[in-house]
């Protein structure tokens, strides 16, 4: 190569870099003996800084902006300097561009169950996952502490720490907040909260924050779900007299219009024929006889039976059949100032001014009269 062309080489120089890979944290600028000319240009875009590490040192970090690299308290080191060494400087310089930019949609959730105490179910176990988004916060100290020299680094060398920092986090604060199991799903942005502040410091640490974290869903084990669907199946059992009532109702209207329907159909049939026989007397001369009356209607079914709630030092128990009830007055489980209610009934009442209840207690003397 003629000596005119490598003096070219050496005054002409701009430093810059553009990103399109979507995951990359921080990258080298590539330069051949990693020597930065006197008088250089270096370019930092908005969501960059840039980082000079001169004879293995943090020098310098630039931010966002047009820099000539030509000061004297700047530790550059230049081939043109080094004459004696024929044009290659015996000291080395580099810049890191580091990316500052969030990086969305991360993911993040547990490997295993984690096993925490439930106040209403007891111990048991949850699975959780969601997103989240990094962002470098300390260029110099995320280099230092994370980077080291790799000459590429994305998010994938750094995302599975930080994933396991998460879980332990929220493993640590779902237990300690004595939220519900049920009451999660309403607590979410609570429960995101506190991992984001017990990770804060970790995260810090390695000159990184977490603008963004969120939980997405969190799940029982399949056991603890089914048990939990056939808890709110009983739940309905308050309602079950009413959707019985509104079955029977619903039958007895489709049976009815079917009834009359075919009704209609046969008298018009029955007519027809009758007045065919008529204009055609018997063989002895007798009008056919005329038809018998139709048969009464059937009877309406039977009265749903009701079932009954109870409530005791605020807590309530059944359904219970009437039966069930009768045997609880006989055991003392039941009296007349038992609080009961059905659907259907306006509020609670004591079982003594129902008076569906009330011949329950004709067996037994009432309570004798206050002192």
């Amino acid at each position: 190569m003629p000596i005119w062309d490598f003096l070219k080489g050496q005054f002409i120089d701009v430093i810059h870099w553009t990103d399109d890979t979507r995951d990359t944290l921080v990258w080298r600028f590539e330069r051949e003996g990693h020597e930065i000319k006197y008088g250089a240009k270096l370019t930092v875009r908005e969501g960059q800084a840039a980082v000079f590490v001169h004879e293995g040192q943090m020098a310098d970090v630039f931010t966002p902006g047009l820099y000539m690299l030509e000061t004297n308290n700047m530790p550059i080191m230049t081939s043109l300097q080094h004459w004696d060494h024929g044009f290659q400087s015996p000291f080395k310089s580099e810049i890191y561009f580091v990316n500052t930019n969030r990086f969305t949609n991360l993911k993040w959730g547990t490997k295993n169950p984690i096993m925490l105490r439930d106040p209403e179910f007891g111990p048991t176990r949850i699975r959780a996952f969601g997103t989240y988004a990094i962002k470098v916060a300390d260029p110099a100290l995320f280099m230092t502490e994370i980077v080291g020299t790799d000459g590429e680094f994305t998010t994938d060398e750094v995302t599975f720490q930080i994933r396991n920092i998460i879980v332990q986090a929220f493993s640590k604060a779902i237990a300690q907040s004595g939220i519900p199991v049920l009451d999660m799903a309403a607590n979410v942005s609570e429960v995101s909260d506190l991992i984001a502040k017990a990770i804060d410091p970790t995260i810090a640490a390695y000159g990184l924050s977490l603008p963004e974290l969120y939980i997405e869903n969190i799940s029982l084990p399949p056991a603890v779900e089914k048990a939990l669907d056939a808890r709110t199946s009983r739940g309905l059992a308050g309602n079950l007299d009413d959707h019985m009532k509104w079955k029977a109702a619903e039958a007895m209207g489709q049976g009815g219009a079917m009834d009359q329907s075919m009704g209609m159909g046969f008298g018009a049939g029955m007519g027809m024929n009758m007045a065919q026989q008529m204009a055609q007397p018997g063989p002895w001369g007798q009008r056919p006889q005329q038809p018998a009356a139709s048969a009464p209607p059937p009877p309406p079914p039977p009265p749903v039976e009701h079932v009954w709630h109870l409530a005791k030092a605020g807590q309530t128990t059944g359904p219970f059949s009437k039966a069930d009830l009768g045997k609880m007055v006989t055991s003392g489980d039941f009296d007349r100032d038992t609080n009961v209610w059905t659907p259907g009934q306006d509020g609670w009442k004591k079982a003594g001014e129902v008076t569906e209840l009330a011949q329950l207690f004709t067996v037994m003397p009432p309570p004798p009269p206050p002192m």
